[in-house]
């Protein structure tokens, strides 16, 4: 009970709150049967939970609207709210068809929704290609030699194939020690035939976590990356797929081994998709957005899914503090008195980028231009003048991370909500 009521809301807490009601239901039914002394003292007890805490807390919030935003993680398969997407796994499709089929990479800036895609490709991809999820910032990434990376990486394909129904076969450490990387081609020959005709399409998220893993000299870079194109180069039946917020070209090394990368860019949603997203992410979805609303969402977050998704989850947690009569529709006002709460919300995602991903010159840049006001266009001239030194590097910085864009011979943000945090921080400091 106390775990579900501790859930991130109060949709997620009835879907909980209603396993522990089923638990609680078979827990009686067992203790009407049983002839035993204490069936007969608990029996009530349990009876009384069911009754009255269950039934009283789903009448408690009866007529609240469902919250089915997830801001914190990313998307499984098994969440509707994920939306779009198409375009890119019908093109990772195309390259997969390919024989010979070149190094991939699927490159967006951060919460742009790479992981979630990577989740939901078991459903946009054929039946035929199996994709197998390994997260290099788990495991892989802290093995301390050859044999425990390719120990670690086979246990996260192999649980990944369990959770798609498929059972590769074992790899044991044990096993790999000897010589880890001709083992580990042994064993993806096992895996080729237990899948029988089926492609393997091995996907590596944050790709970036692996690079940390050969600076710290833990695992040799020009090993394993050799082998990485070895594998590419003469296995038509496995596919690598990497995934992260940086181009191989940012990482040393990385792109003199996987040559003709092709890379897939993901970015924001279209708009009819981000507009599914506000209006209708679940099927029955309780709140009604009045076109004004709908289209003032969209201006805010330039259909960036993540921030799509944290503007919304704020509106209807601020809809369902409301009166019930006023409860029912989203307006322009419900959207304006949301977004504090959720520039506060992502503030360690802007910190990131401010932090780690542009240079203080870039930041300042940025500062200039979000004090210019929503939708300001700031012309290259005026930029110049404040900014002598450093701008063209700067730029090519803030448009590579879809910070900013040219327009009229000028540049601006691309998302409103970013801009009025970096507006922000301006007014804080």
């Amino acid at each position: 009970m106390a775990a579900a009521l501790k859930q991130n809301s109060s949709y997620n807490q009835r879907l909980a709150l209603k396993d522990v009601e089923e638990r609680l239901e078979r827990l009686l039914r067992e203790l009407t049967r049983s002839s035993e002394k204490y069936a007969e003292r608990f029996r009530p007890i349990v009876d009384h939970w069911r009754s009255t805490r269950i039934l009283d807390y789903a009448t408690e919030y009866e007529g609240e609207i469902d919250n089915p935003y997830v801001v914190a993680l990313p998307l499984t398969a098994q969440q509707e709210i994920f939306v779009g997407r198409t375009n890119i796994s019908k093109r990772l499709e195309q390259f997969l068809r390919k024989q010979p089929c070149p190094p991939l990479l699927l490159y967006g800036q951060r919460r742009m929704g790479k992981t979630s895609l990577l989740n939901n490709l078991t459903r946009l991809l054929p039946s035929t290609i199996i994709p197998l999820f390994v997260d290099l910032q788990g495991l892989p990434s802290l093995a301390k030699d050859d044999a425990g990376f390719f120990d670690n990486l086979s246990s996260e394909m192999q649980y990944s194939a369990q959770n798609s129904g498929y059972t590769l076969p074992t790899l044991t450490r044990d096993t790999l020690t000897p010589d880890p990387f001709s083992r580990f081609v042994q064993w993806l020959n096992e895996v080729e035939i237990s899948l029988e005709n089926n492609l393997l399409l091995l996907m590596l998220d944050e790709f970036e976590a692996l690079n940390k893993t050969f600076v710290r000299g833990d695992l040799d870079g020009t090993k394993i990356l050799g082998f990485f194109r070895h594998l590419i180069q003469h296995r038509p039946r496995l596919k690598i797929l990497f995934s992260g917020s940086h181009t191989l070209d940012e990482l040393e090394h990385w792109a003199s081994y996987l040559i003709n990368v092709q890379t897939l860019h993901i970015s924001y949603l279209k708009e009819n998709e981000a507009r599914q997203l506000i209006e209708q992410p679940m099927a029955d979805f309780g709140l009604t957005y009045t076109p004004e609303a709908s289209q003032r969402v969209l201006e805010l977050t330039r259909c960036h899914p993540y921030l799509v998704q944290l503007l919304c989850s704020e509106i209807v947690t601020q809809k369902n503090e409301q009166p019930v009569e006023k409860r029912w529709i989203a307006q322009v006002d419900d959207v304006i008195a949301a977004i504090e709460n959720a520039l506060e919300n992502s503030h360690f995602l802007f910190l990131n980028i401010v932090t780690e991903q542009i240079s203080a010159t870039s930041l300042a840049v940025l500062r200039f231009i979000a004090a210019q006001g929503e939708g300001a266009c700031v012309n290259r001239a005026q930029l110049a003048e404040h900014f002598p030194e450093q701008l063209e590097q700067s730029l090519k910085n803030l448009l590579q991370r879809e910070l900013i864009e040219t327009v009229e011979g000028g540049y601006r943000f691309q998302v409103e909500l970013i801009r009025r945090w970096i507006e922000s921080v301006i007014s804080d400091q």
